[in-house]
Formats: structure tokens, sequence, C-alpha cells
């Protein structure tokens, strides 16, 4: 196998879910498309990864300081959703049942990790509610050891705000 394949292979490989079975069909693939569309799909990802940013607001992923749903004046703005993940966040939209505002705080806290509360957006959380418009909270958290544990915490500082219902 040649230097550049098996660098293309070793990286592929390093994303979840890709075994080096897998890498090897979509570098082989690569192959097969034209350079033009490669090009486009490289510089997708670059800027991708060079411009992506997160909702000041709500942590979600944007390319704008306020991501579209916080910007979206016809959303109940008294409700937020608290999720782990921007892919929680995304699939509560894709039922487009939930119509409220969402937060991310970027994971669960997991003392075995190393991730304490000091690393989840958990202040940015409290902020926004501190600020009065929110009547809600819906703490949409998984229910692993790590996830109760981050849920036991979040109602521990949620209960500075008598006024919300959570």
């Amino acid at each position: 196998m040649s230097k550049l394949l098996q660098d293309a292979v070793s990286e592929f490989s390093r994303l979840p879910g890709i075994g080096r079975r897998t890498a090897l069909r979509l570098a082989m693939h690569l192959l097969k498309m034209d350079k033009e569309s490669v090009e486009q799909m490289t510089s997708a990802i670059s800027r991708f990864r060079n411009e992506i940013r997160y909702c000041s607001e709500c942590n979600n992923l944007s390319d704008l300081e306020r991501c579209p749903i916080c910007s979206n004046l016809e959303r109940d703005h008294s409700t937020i959703c608290v999720v782990e993940q921007v892919g929680d966040l995304m699939s509560i939209e894709n039922t487009h049942q939930y119509r409220g505002l969402y937060h991310v705080l970027g994971g669960v806290i997991s003392p075995m990790q190393g991730i304490a509360p000091s690393d989840l957006k958990i202040d940015l959380l409290c902020d926004r509610i501190a600020e009065g418009e929110v009547k809600e909270v819906i703490l949409a958290i998984s229910t692993s050891v790590e996830g109760e544990t981050t849920l036991f915490y979040l109602m521990s500082r949620l209960r500075q705000f008598p006024a919300v219902k959570v």
C-alpha cells in the first residue's frame, strides 16, 4: 500500500465509527471523484473547522454570533431545553415539536474523565435565567450515572430561581 494511501486511511480511521476497512473505502472513493469535487469537500471541511463558532447565548454551533434558533423571534423565549451536546439539540429540533430555545451544556459532569461543573456551560445558563425572561427549564439530559450527577447539580443550581418551573 502506498504511503499516501496509508496516511489517508490512518486519518479517516481517526474519526468515530470509522474502522480501517471503511477508511480504505473512503480513500478509494476519493480517488474516483474528480479533483474539483475533492477540493470542494476539503474546502468545506476546512471552512467548517476554522469558521464555526458557538452561539454566545445557547452554546449551539453557528457561523454567526447568535444562532438562528436564538435569533428567531417566533420561538418561545420563556422556555429553555437543556441538552448535553449539539447532536441532542438537532435530534429534538428534527421532531418539529418543540418551539422554545435550547441550552447546550457541552457534556456531562464526569469525574472519571476529568469533567467538572466548571467545564460545562452551566454559568451561562444561569446568567440567561437571571435575565428574567425564562419561565420554564426542561432538562433533557441522559439517565447515565454522569447524566444523573449533572441533573442533581443543575437542580441545586436552579433552586436560586424559585419562579422558574423545572
